[in-house]
């Protein structure tokens, strides 16, 4: 398959293949298939990231590192940082090795 760059944006879970279409934060190279795997890890984070507001609204309290919701969100945020970091380009892997998010 080819690839083709992308424009990420972790925050709002968009990949866009134009660079104008809105904010981004990184640049990838990535088949159909790729983009496919990194939008899928998008729904999971939006997936534990509304479980977390329901807690949050809900008050209850539980602490942060004892709560499986949170524990999920950071998975698949870690799982999201990889597979940029995997297909990024030479300036976003250096971006994320600065974040210190995959040690």
């Amino acid at each position: 398959m080819e690839k083709k760059k992308y424009y990420v944006s972790v925050q709002s879970g968009k990949i866009m293949e134009n660079q104008g279409d809105a904010a981004y934060e990184l640049e990838i190279v990535a088949t159909e298939d790729e983009i496919d795997r990194l939008d899928e890890l998008f729904e999971e984070l939006e997936n534990f990231d509304q479980a977390t507001a329901v807690q949050t609204a809900s008050a209850l309290t539980i602490a942060y590192h004892h709560d499986e919701t949170n524990d999920g969100y950071d998975y698949y945020l870690r799982q999201t940082y990889s597979l940029i970091n995997e297909l990024g380009t030479e300036e976003t892997k250096r971006h994320i090795q600065k974040m210190n998010i995959l040690s």
